[in-house]
């Protein structure tokens, strides 16, 4: 059950209509780092957790995440407000209402003259939401290290945003959320190494011959070692013989049947090119390299 309080989380303050501004905060909206794809992620991940404290602090969570669905799309519909009222009542010429949403090259009249001003699923560039962004796998150990990714993702992008502003009471409220996007990831880190063991996630073992291997597969000017492929971490393999072919020649085969066997020779027969032909080809005959005779 869910119980809405009217009141925001974080007031939201906005000096002036701006709707090229609230067209960018929709990709914490209706984008992939956006605050619906956070709110689903963990909702889902909760619903199908069989720890008692991780499905509450998920559930936790993603109801947080829809307060701040809440805010951001208040801030879009309040830097919209004063264009959606000119636009809805025609009171401006047509050229200068659409300089207006238009200016400065941004996209906002796509989302004022499709949705109204109000909030669209959608991120900053007009695509819909959808819930490929949501890549829940199961297994809490793989899913919190997603987690922890996403929040991360999410404050970069608000940190983008309120480095693209000057409005006092926007900067606020993207600053609130950008800091319970650390809080998330906090909790999230503290869950995940509650665990042990949490690595390597999943149940079934690595094979030990590989687990702890490196292939140094990028060979040339810039090759650089550190903690990720040094010889105290990692077996480093340089040679590129010795990179494949780990359990035989290194080529792909199969067992066939005779009737399957026939019939991939007789199709490898009939689908044969001859290496000792040089036909003409239609490229050649465009460029007039050579003539149709």
């Amino acid at each position: 059950m869910f119980a809405h309080n009217k009141r925001l989380q974080y007031t939201v303050r906005v000096s002036e209509s701006n709707p090229a501004l609230a067209n960018l905060m929709l990709e914490q909206f209706g984008g992939p780092q956006g605050e619906l794809a956070a709110a689903c992620r963990y909702f889902g991940q909760s619903l199908g957790e069989e720890d008692p404290g991780r499905r509450d602090m998920l559930m936790d969570i993603a109801t947080e995440e829809l307060s701040h669905l809440e805010v951001i799309g208040n801030i879009v519909v309040m830097l919209n407000k004063g264009n959606k009222g000119r636009l809805s009542e025609g009171i401006e010429e047509e050229g200068e209402m659409y300089r207006a949403i238009s200016g400065g090259g941004n996209s906002s009249h796509v989302t004022q003259v499709l949705y109204g001003g109000g909030p669209a699923y959608t991120n900053s560039g007009g695509q819909l939401w959808t819930a490929a962004y949501i890549d829940n796998i199961g297994d809490p150990s793989a899913d919190l290290r997603s987690n922890i990714a996403a929040e991360a993702r999410a404050k970069i992008v608000y940190e983008r945003l309120i480095n693209l502003t000057d409005d006092p009471g926007v900067k606020d409220a993207l600053t609130f959320l950008m800091t319970r996007e650390i809080a998330h990831q906090q909790s999230f880190e503290k869950a995940l190494y509650s665990m042990t063991p949490n690595f390597p996630p999943g149940k079934l073992p690595g094979d030990a011959r590989f687990t702890n291997v490196y292939f140094n597969m990028s060979q040339g000017e810039g090759d650089t070692t550190g903690p990720w492929n040094s010889e105290e971490n990692f077996t480093v393999v340089s040679d590129f013989e010795a990179q494949g072919g780990f359990d035989g020649d290194g080529f792909a085969s199969t067992r066939l049947n005779a009737a399957e066997t026939e019939a991939v020779q007789a199709m490898a027969l009939r689908t044969a090119s001859d290496p000792a032909s040089n036909p003409v080809t239609g490229a050649e005959l465009g460029s007039g390299k050579v003539s149709a005779e």
